[in-house]
């Protein structure tokens, strides 16, 4: 697997499609382990230049730094709750854009989860439905 230069990594966070070798590392992105920790820092990463802008022109205003600082993190906390309510359909639409099938992110990761999500099923049913009251 491939895994993109930084200009292309960037480029890719951002929004962009990369060719078509990068495919696979595209997949293993928004279906590993860590793929939402994926999607937060991919968010602040899209804010960053916007904060650092922003931090700036308060500054420059002889601004109060606490002022700029609050209105600096509101922000960020903006974009991270921006971020993580629309995970699943921006993951899965940065999959589409590479070529996988619509929903194809999601499909990968219950495959993944399957096992797990049933074993605690069974988990539950003992516990509780087997109650003989």
């Amino acid at each position: 697997m491939r895994r993109p230069n930084p200009l292309l990594w960037l480029y890719y966070e951002f929004g962009g499609t990369l060719p078509a070798k990068y495919r696979e590392w595209v997949l293993r992105d928004g279906t590993c382990r860590t793929w939402l920790l994926r999607v937060a820092v991919r968010g602040l990463i899209q804010i960053l230049p916007i904060i650092g802008a922003l931090l700036a022109f308060l500054v420059s205003l002889g601004g109060n730094w606490p002022l700029a600082l609050g209105s600096c993190l509101l922000g960020v906390l903006v974009r991270l709750r921006f971020a993580m309510s629309y995970a699943v359909e921006s993951v899965d639409h940065k999959l589409a854009k590479h070529g996988y099938p619509p929903e194809y992110g999601t499909y990968v990761r219950k495959q993944r989860n399957a096992a797990a999500e049933e074993a605690a099923a069974q988990r539950y049913r003992e516990r509780w439905r087997n109650h003989t009251d």
